[in-house]
């Protein structure tokens, strides 16, 4: 499965932006669908992640209450909806995929096979 992540641009502090993370095909079992962030000259961060069996959702504290993660799945579909943005949330954000994840790792990137291309992400105070 190859997953594809758009809806980035340019935005004002305190605007909002959907990202999409589009899958190639229908996933099935226990897929998990991550977001990832990396600003320049810093490490890649976790974001949010769901489980498209489950539903169940996994935030980090940063971000927590101001982003939603949500899946579609009849159009193979994750989205991150963005509120409140501020210019630290600035960075190129990646949705990744894998199978195998359990909970604990849900946060690691290293526990994802499948990468998007990255979408940017550009807050303006």
């Amino acid at each position: 499965v190859q997953l594809q992540a758009s809806g980035g641009g340019l935005v004002q502090a305190g605007d909002s932006l959907r990202l999409s993370c589009s899958a190639s095909r229908r996933t099935s079992g226990r897929f998990t669908v991550g977001w990832f962030r990396q600003a320049p000259g810093k490490e890649r961060e976790f974001v949010a992640a769901i489980r498209l069996n489950s539903g169940t959702t996994f935030y980090a504290d940063s971000i927590k209450g101001r982003f939603t993660i949500s899946k579609d799945n009849a159009e193979n579909a994750v989205y991150l909806q963005m509120n409140s943005l501020e210019p630290g949330d600035t960075a190129v954000y990646y949705c990744a995929g894998s199978f195998t994840l359990i909970n604990s790792n849900v946060r690691s990137s290293a526990g994802y096979s499948k990468w998007g291309q990255g979408t940017k992400v550009t807050v303006s105070s």
